[in-house]
């Protein structure tokens, strides 16, 4: 076990240079079990979760390399168990449902671990899978999925009561790929993540349009081939920066970025007084010059506010005058992250799926838990402004989701150090 001391107080300013899509890279892996040719993955990050989907494709029977940000994989033979010691550990795991039930016709898949940010089931996925075919049990705390005909493609609606999912689509999707005829999800998840994977898969030889709505149709091929791909970079950590810019920043500027995935980030941060500028593939951040302005935001599924950002931006709103508040639409519970701000200084009312901010003068270094990803990153930025040190405890959750965060924001002019507890 490790901690973050972060040394508040310190200005920040110059570039960093953002790391391939954590949200991209773990489905994008899990599609290469759909061929028995080589596959090469670029620009994959150096995370926790990338490496647990590594021991998962090689627990599956598939040979991986790893030189730096590329992986090679060639899943010749490959089994449908995939062992729980893993699928435990990481959620995002839960997406090698679909490619092992489109090639095999068959898989088991312990209910996956992950973040404590609230109820997420798995039932749209399984759904979507029961569309084209497959039945389903659970037993023992694993499912077992398995169809003794060929798949069939079909129509299907995959939007939840809290909007579409992005796993359950990436799921679907990589099983309808090898599926005969036609599949249309409507209720697509959105987001570039899920547009990004589609990219690889048609690179494969897969046949599909509408990826990056919600509409997504599907022709069904006999078989993939091998491809080559880059991820796409991490709008996430990116919008991270940016808010560490806003936090405690004299101009910092995020580079290989895609500036549209930012759009609802950027958009926030100029309407609260923040001089934002863009090029092709970067995005700056300066301040006002004036005060900034409180904002009120509610996250939606893409391309409206991410929830992946929710926690980050109320840190920033601690340290804004007047009120701001965050309505959490996604995952009403993810909220860990307010009790450990208030242990700094911060003044947060929670009223249910709603967080009401009043801004303070300043926080206070404090030894705080990270909860979750994104609560560990929003208490790293807190404590880039408080005054004296504050102690991240439970330092693996930032490790799941952000390439050597500690050593970037050092480069930018933080004081941090990570420590063994």
């Amino acid at each position: 076990m490790e901690k973050l001391i972060v040394h508040g107080g310190n200005r920040l300013r110059g570039k960093v240079l953002i790391s391939g899509s954590k949200n991209s890279s773990l489905p994008i892996l899990a599609a290469t079990l759909l061929t028995k040719d080589d596959c090469v993955i670029r620009q994959v990050p150096d995370l926790s979760d990338t490496n647990y989907m590594l021991q998962i494709l090689r627990a599956l029977g598939a040979e991986v390399e790893r030189a730096s940000g590329t992986v090679n994989v060639k899943a010749e033979k490959i089994i449908p168990d995939t062992p729980y010691d893993l699928v435990r550990k990481m959620r995002a795991s839960i997406c090698v449902m679909g490619p092992l039930t489109g090639r095999l016709r068959k898989a088991v898949v312990s209910m996956p671990g992950g973040c404590v940010i609230g109820d997420r089931p798995v039932d749209l996925h399984l759904k979507g899978l029961e569309y084209l075919g497959a039945k389903v049990q659970m037993d023992g705390g694993n499912i077992h999925i398995e169809a003794k005909k060929p798949l069939k493609g079909c129509t299907m609606n995959l939007l939840g009561k809290f909007g579409s999912t992005v796993l359950g689509t990436d799921n679907v999707l990589m099983a309808a790929v090898l599926t005969k005829g036609t599949t249309i999800i409507e209720g697509a998840a959105a987001e570039p993540e899920v547009e990004d994977l589609a990219n690889f898969l048609i690179k494969m030889g897969a046949k599909i349009e509408g990826a990056g709505t919600t509409r997504i149709v599907v022709e069904g091929v006999k078989e993939l081939h091998g491809a080559e791909h880059t991820v796409i970079p991490d709008r996430i950590e990116a919008g991270t920066f940016l808010v560490a810019g806003a936090i405690f920043g004299d101009g910092v500027m995020v580079k290989r970025v895609v500036p549209a995935h930012l759009k609802n980030v950027t958009d926030t941060l100029l309407a609260s007084g923040y001089e934002v500028t863009s090029t092709k593939d970067s995005v700056t951040i300066m301040p006002g010059s004036g005060s900034p302005k409180g904002f009120h935001l509610t996250t939606r599924v893409y391309p409206g506010f991410p929830t992946d950002m929710q926690a980050q931006f109320c840190a920033l709103a601690c340290l804004i005058p007047g009120l701001s508040s965050i309505k959490e639409t996604i995952f009403p519970q993810r909220f860990m992250h307010v009790s450990e701000l208030k242990r700094m200084g911060a003044n947060i009312e929670l009223d249910g799926d709603t967080a009401r901010i009043t801004g303070v003068e300043t926080l206070s270094g404090a030894p705080v838990m990270a909860s979750d990803l994104r609560a560990s990153a929003a208490l790293v930025l807190a404590g880039l402004a408080a005054k004296g040190t504050t102690e991240i405890h439970r330092l693996y959750h930032i490790d799941r989701g952000y390439e050597h965060l500690d050593e970037k924001l050092s480069m930018l002019g933080a004081v941090t150090e990570r420590v063994k507890e």
